[in-house]
């Protein structure tokens, strides 16, 4: 005799895997040769140390880099590509921040 109150419940039940998913990191890593950092990846991580030490695990195995950005996706705002036209269309006027009519010295090399 089945003592359940539904009878259509299955007596073998799995049990619920109730995990959550970390939050989602995006890397940026600065090489010794380089002044600004770049974008290499994104990984999964429960806090900022952790995300930290993983990305150096994994973006910097060789010891490219001299410094590591982490920063979760979630807080990265991002314009629409599809509205690019209205959002820089303004710089186009603007000739004076287009530094194409001036050479620079060859010691300038990271500009």
């Amino acid at each position: 005799m089945n003592k359940d109150k539904n009878p259509q419940t299955p007596k073998t039940s799995k049990p619920q895997n109730h995990t959550t998913e970390w939050p989602l990191w995006e890397v940026f890593i600065r090489s010794k040769n380089g002044l600004e950092h770049r974008h290499v990846g994104s990984l999964h991580a429960a806090d900022a140390d952790m995300a930290i030490e993983n990305a150096r695990d994994v973006y910097t195995r060789r010891q490219e880099g001299v410094s590591i950005w982490v920063v979760e996706s979630r807080n990265i705002t991002a314009s629409n590509p599809e509205n690019s036209g209205e959002l820089f269309e303004p710089a186009k006027d603007k000739i004076y921040r287009h530094p194409t009519f001036y050479e620079l010295p060859i010691e300038l090399k990271h500009i």
